[in-house]
């Protein structure tokens, strides 16, 4: 673990702790991975394998998130393309219904919450200025907010197409923000912790297990302005 100024434990005065929601709040890949675990069983191509399919599926991935953003219906997109690519045809008409089934997957009343998140938000809330930071389709992220229960804590719920070191300096200029004094708390590098600091802003680092591959990303182990964290619980910490 390292930390930002004040030593392990110190607790900074009120800052501004901007949170990523997706797999940093709540799990969210995990479901996705379920799917394409089923996905791989039912495709069952002969010569590819499962791990072959499973790079056909990341490419396609790659290739519509810059197109088409993200979410569940993107993702539907994806496994019907990549059932086109490996079985060199159309998808037919059952296999579309097959793969629509699965949006049933990602239909949820409520939210399954990352260990300690809704203590650790209850508390920081209390010494802190709380902004929550999503990218995705809009409607699925505010349809994934409103089954967290956890809206109340945030003075603001931003949800964006994309994150990169435009958006985070938008959000600085939109909320009046002093980014020595801001921290994007996330899960993903490529999303959460680089593009943040390129913008200038603090960020604390809590890897989880189930990250989406295209979000993964190597960190400067040298930088000083990245708390790594283990859990989310440990925030309590350090804010």
């Amino acid at each position: 673990m390292s930390a930002v100024g004040g030593g392990p434990g110190t607790r900074r005065a009120r800052q501004v702790l901007v949170f990523d929601a997706d797999d940093t709040l709540w799990e969210n890949n995990v479901i996705f991975e379920r799917v394409i675990d089923e996905f791989l069983t039912w495709l069952d191509h002969p010569e590819l394998g499962r791990d072959g399919v499973r790079a056909v599926l990341d490419e396609i991935e790659a290739a519509n998130a810059v197109v088409h953003g993200y979410g569940s219906k993107v993702f539907l997109r994806s496994l019907g393309e990549c059932v086109r690519r490996v079985r060199l045809r159309e998808a037919g008409a059952a296999e579309l219904a097959r793969i629509a089934g699965w949006a049933r997957a990602f239909e949820a009343d409520e939210m399954e919450l990352i260990p300690g998140v809704a203590e650790t938000l209850t508390d920081l809330a209390g010494r802190h200025e709380l902004l929550m930071l999503t990218k995705g389709d809009a409607a699925e992220q505010r349809a994934k907010v409103e089954a967290s229960r956890l809206a109340h804590h945030f003075r603001g719920v931003h949800i964006v197409p994309e994150k990169n070191a435009g958006t985070y300096q938008d959000l600085v200029r939109t909320c009046a923000l002093t980014p020595s004094d801001t921290w994007m708390i996330g899960n993903s590098p490529k999303s959460d912790i680089l593009p943040a600091r390129e913008a200038g802003l603090n960020a604390v680092f809590i890897p989880n297990d189930n990250t989406w591959v295209l979000e993964h990303s190597d960190l400067d182990p040298a930088d000083d302005k990245v708390l790594h964290l283990e859990t989310f619980a440990e925030l309590l910490r350090h804010f």
